[in-house]
């Protein structure tokens, strides 16, 4: 037993070293050509997007390329040598997967960092941000499958296995499909949602009675920071089969309403002119709509609205808390026998 392992390891010498090195020579040619590349370029540019997220995936790629070149011109009559090289093309093939990956990733990062978030152009710098990141996605899940495919493949248990397969293809297909119905219809749910276009990221969407942005878009769920900073993980499915409001579609203004109920004896045009007063005091009307209407009434009070617009939700809110806090104010002080009252009659 140890004259055949003497055998071996002496018949490995040689070869096994003059790989070794060959390996070590073309990584610290790779990391010198990296180094080279890093310093001609700036930080930002589309170069160092590229290469940045993906280098150890390269560097991974380029040694196992060097190592199985070198294996493959070995003598065939070497111990373990088929082995070594099935083990090394299966590295190889997982290697290039990673770096399909990264490389797939990188594009995605540098389609965004070409279509800025600026003044003016926000809608379409989103819409692109949010079909980017749904196709990556969806790129890299069918980058994943055939690297997991092409990685079976190298073994010859599973390539005997095809005529089985086949046969059985049918009725597994249909378990398959039936399992993995839930994963599939969230994956073109994510296709539809990224050709349509319903939200993009950072919209502000409406969802299950919340005020939510969009803060996160993945290939199977929809990642919504509420206004409390909670976070709600909702599938694509439902946005397919069930109906949102999006407060920010094709520009954030919104209107925003303040509802006082008064007694019929209290005069509208104060209401009116201290309404006024209040928008103009206040940096978060945007100018555009300011209107008073009563709007409903009953048998003890009245129902005035107070209309007004801001340019996007976190404003509307803050504006309308501020407007109807001046308003009761207003009332309290100048008013007070307007509030609204039960009235009775008294019957001897």
């Amino acid at each position: 037993m140890l004259e055949v392992i003497d055998a071996g390891v002496s018949a490995w010498l040689w070869p096994g070293g003059s790989t070794v090195l060959v390996v070590l020579l073309t990584y610290g040619a790779y990391r010198i050509a990296l180094g080279l590349v890093r310093q001609l370029s700036e930080a930002g540019s589309v170069l160092r997007l590229f290469l940045d997220p993906s280098t150890r995936a390269i560097g991974a790629v380029v040694c196992l390329l060097a190592l199985s070149i070198s294996l493959n011109t070995l003598p065939s009559d070497l111990p373990l040598l088929s082995s070594l090289q099935q083990l090394t093309t299966l590295s190889l093939i997982l290697a290039l997967t990673w770096a399909a990956v990264r490389l797939t990733s990188a594009i995605g990062e540098v389609i965004v960092a070409l279509n800025p978030v600026l003044e003016g152009q926000w809608r379409r710098a989103r819409k692109v941000e949010t079909q980017t990141r749904f196709l990556v996605r969806g790129l890299n899940i069918l980058i994943v499958i055939i690297g997991a495919g092409a990685a079976l493949m190298t073994f010859e248990s599973v390539q005997h296995m095809g005529a089985s397969l086949l046969a059985s293809a049918g009725v597994g297909g249909l378990v398959l499909g039936f399992a993995a119905r839930p994963v599939l219809s969230n994956l073109l749910a994510g296709m539809q949602i990224a050709l349509t276009q319903p939200f993009r990221i950072d919209d502000v969407l409406y969802v299950q009675g919340e005020w939510c942005w969009v803060e996160e878009v993945t290939a199977t769920y929809v990642v919504l920071r509420v206004w409390d900073l909670r976070r709600l993980v909702i599938p694509l499915q439902w946005f397919i089969e069930n109906s949102f409001q999006n407060w920010s579609r094709n520009n954030a203004d919104l209107l925003g309403t303040v509802f006082i109920w008064v007694d019929y004896t209290m005069p509208v045009e104060p209401l009116r002119q201290e309404f006024t007063r209040l928008l103009a005091q206040s940096d978060r009307w945007d100018g555009q709509v300011a209107t008073v209407q009563v709007t409903d009434s009953n048998d003890q009070a009245m129902q005035v609205r107070f209309l007004m617009s801001a340019s996007d939700s976190s404003r509307n809110w803050d504006l309308r808390c501020a407007i109807r806090e001046g308003l009761v104010t207003f009332i309290q002080e100048h008013h007070p026998d307007q509030l609204p009252r039960l009235r009775a009659r008294l019957v001897e």
